[in-house]
């Protein structure tokens, strides 16, 4: 009986590997397949008017709390403020077209970032700052709600890129963090004119840190050697399956510890009031003490924000959508969880990232 189990089981994990190689196959073609198509094919802007969300909950909330005999009063009253609302953009849209904005009400575009170690979200938030760029003023705002625990170096120095160019533009930026901007999350967040945090959300870490393991004394021990050649001193440090030696350890050592003095300058360039050596330990903090330490500039949640700010201006939220069909859908969920996996394994053993 005991044999029986054993070669059940034995048969079942064959099975199971056959049926992943195939995801991943299926998955690879799939993903390939769509990332061919150009890219008015794979996707478009969404905007959605907040204002109106926000009124719809009031509203029916409103609706149901209030006694009947008032109901009837309430919903003529809002029908009323609806057309009130509908003639006041006819005639702010009018003004517009004539070259006058004294009555226009300054807006306010809404965008996410939920990041990842690659920073993945940049390819749609270039595509958001580039449509919000061509239509804002000066008078108009960007609000980001911003949550990411950090990543690789380059990937997060290309988002923070995306984000100077709103500030570039002589635009307000707002970044809201309600649970995590740390490490290249805080990168980002920096350029802000404005952060604004959750009191438990954590803020910081400004840090580097890279590492790697070597197999080369496992590889020694059964006789597999491994040839290694480059051109050029430095091409090449500390790697997994060579020999490792001191110099190289000092050299990728040199190099982290500039990567961490480029990190505090773009910090301290960016936010001057900010003691960046008290900070720059690697350590993180939640929202109330980042703020007694001037990394955050006010506790407040996003949706406090812009319930806020609602009450005076127009609230856009931009979003760039991906359009796939039911076969792309499944090969990106493939695709997705082996990112997930390689995001993983990169945090705990792989290329340089900021922490």
């Amino acid at each position: 009986m005991a044999d029986f189990f054993m070669q059940y089981g034995l048969f079942l994990a064959k099975a199971v590997t056959i049926v992943v190689a195939l995801l991943f196959v299926v998955g690879g073609i799939v993903t390939t397949a769509a990332r061919n198509r150009s890219d008015d094919e794979e996707g478009s802007l969404r905007v959605r008017h907040l204002n109106r969300e926000v009124e719809a909950l009031r509203d029916d909330l409103r609706h149901e709390i209030l006694p009947d005999h008032l109901r009837k009063a309430d919903s003529k009253a809002h029908k009323k403020q609806e057309k009130e609302r509908i003639k006041a953009e006819k005639k702010a849209e009018k003004s517009a077209a004539k070259g006058d904005e004294g009555d226009k009400r300054h807006r306010v575009f809404v965008l996410d970032f939920d990041g990842d170690v690659r920073a993945s979200a940049v390819d749609n938030l270039r595509r958001e700052i580039s449509a919000i760029l061509q239509v804002a003023d000066k008078e108009d705002e960007v609000m980001l709600r911003l949550e990411s625990p950090g990543g690789l170096v380059h990937s997060y120095g290309f988002a923070s890129s995306q984000l100077t160019r709103v500030r570039q533009h002589g635009l307000k930026l707002t970044i809201c963090v309600d649970m995590v901007a740390a490490s290249g999350g805080y990168m980002m967040a920096c350029i802000a004119d404005r952060i604004i945090a959750a009191p438990f959300a954590i803020v910081g870490s400004v840090g580097v840190v890279a590492q790697m393991p070597n197999f080369n004394r496992l590889l020694k021990k059964h006789d597999v050697d491994v040839e290694l050649v480059t051109a050029g001193e430095y091409k090449r440090t500390l790697t997994m399956f060579g020999e490792n030696t001191d110099e190289d350890r000092e050299k990728f050592k040199e190099e982290i510890e500039d990567t961490h003095l480029l990190f505090k300058d773009f910090v301290k360039e960016n936010r001057p009031t900010l003691d960046v050596e008290r900070i720059a330990t690697g350590e993180h903090w939640f929202g109330i003490r980042g703020k007694e330490l001037g990394l955050v500039d006010e506790l407040m949640t996003s949706d406090e924000y812009l319930l806020e700010r609602s009450k005076e201006s127009e609230l856009y939220e931009i979003r760039w959508e991906i359009k796939r069909k039911l076969a792309e859908r499944l090969g990106f969920s493939v695709e997705g969880a082996v990112h997930r996996v390689f995001d993983k394994w990169m945090h705990k053993n792989g290329s340089r990232w900021i922490q």
